[in-house]
């Protein structure tokens, strides 16, 4: 066996093997000990973390966290990563943004030749559309953030190194809907997610496992930072409970309390609303008439005037009765002109 090819070998045997000694690694690839203590020697010149300890449990080991990718990829498997490099580049912002380069170089090192030349210009033949602007749900304007203000990659980064490295995080949130910021809070990281353009940050309070888990939006949070706390919770959190927007049924109900909005619509009108990726949350109660009473919650009459007028005739503004004159007065304008005085 070449020395290439034993190195490559002991660094596998390294990576499957929590601590070896060296007089193992001799037996395992029959030849001195001697020849691996210099065959370690190069690894470390190479920069492979090596370290090794003494006593009955001990032997040599690889730094813990050091990932050793495969020498080579399949055509496939080099498109498959190249894509998943590629999406990630499309969105606004991304976690490891600095890393992003350097994987995209190592994966082209990584490839056949013959890929290399093609997948170096990835970005003129690979494309990800952006979301388009949603006119239905206008989005308040976000607190202007401190000019030390850690920017969204930074942001989603430590929040992934929280998870990853299971230690607490401290967090300072600033939202369009509060005027006054809340408190800094010691939180435990449990997920993240991408959302209609945006990042959102999932966690629960410090030492409380029943606590229903809280979401913050990446661009909206004003500081953070990892503590070194470990996390001590035992509960168990998948992130797909979260998804298909069921995050917002919680939210929605609440508003509903604080803002209620009552609309009368035909069937037809609520199975499309029931589409949407937000009013699908809103409360639908079937009436016997074959009609349909939608109740959400909003404060923005704008945006329910907005609504109505594209459902067209058939919607009804039940509540607030203050916003139902108004609208009248806003569909009679309308109407004058269509039917303009002689």
């Amino acid at each position: 066996m070449v020395q290439f090819d034993r190195l490559f070998g002991i660094l596998l045997v390294l990576q499957r093997t929590r601590s070896i000694s060296a007089t193992q690694l001799a037996q395992y690839f029959n030849v001195s000990t001697r020849t691996i203590y210099r065959d370690l020697q190069k690894l470390s010149e190479l920069g492979v973390p090596l370290y090794s300890t003494r006593g009955h449990s001990g032997g040599i080991r690889l730094l813990a966290g050091y990932f050793l990718p495969p020498l080579t990829f399949s055509q496939g498997e080099g498109i498959v990563l190249l894509l998943g490099l590629t999406l990630l580049k499309s969105l606004h912002s991304f976690p490891f943004s600095a890393e992003m380069q350097t994987a995209l170089q190592k994966l082209l090192v990584a490839v056949p030749a013959p890929l290399c030349s093609t997948l170096t210009h990835a970005e003129r033949v690979i494309g990800f559309e952006h979301l388009p602007a949603d006119i239905f749900h206008p989005e308040p304007t976000t607190p202007p953030q401190a000019d030390n203000a850690p920017s969204e990659d930074q942001i989603i980064t430590t929040f992934l190194q929280g998870i990853l490295q299971h230690v607490l995080l401290q967090l300072r949130y600033g939202s369009p809907y509060r005027v006054a910021m809340k408190p800094a809070l010691t939180v435990v990281p449990l997920g993240v997610f991408w959302d209609r353009s945006h990042w959102y940050l999932v966690g629960r309070p410090q030492d409380d496992d029943h606590t229903a888990t809280c979401l913050w939006r990446a661009d909206r949070v004003v500081s953070l930072f990892l503590t070194s706390f470990p996390i001590k919770t035992t509960a168990v959190f998948d992130i797909h409970t979260l998804l298909g927007h069921t995050w917002l049924r919680t939210a929605m109900d609440q508003w509903q309390q604080n803002a209620p909005v009552v609309v009368r619509l035909t069937r037809s009108q609520a199975q499309r609303l029931q589409q949407d990726w937000y009013y699908r949350h809103a409360s639908f109660a079937e009436q016997a008439d074959d009609q349909i009473i939608m109740t959400l919650g909003e404060d923005d009459q704008k945006i329910v005037f907005d609504l109505l007028r594209w459902l067209g005739p058939g919607a009804e503004l039940l509540e607030p009765q203050a916003w139902r004159e108004q609208l009248k007065g806003e569909l009679q304008q309308i109407l004058s002109i269509y039917n303009p005085l002689s």
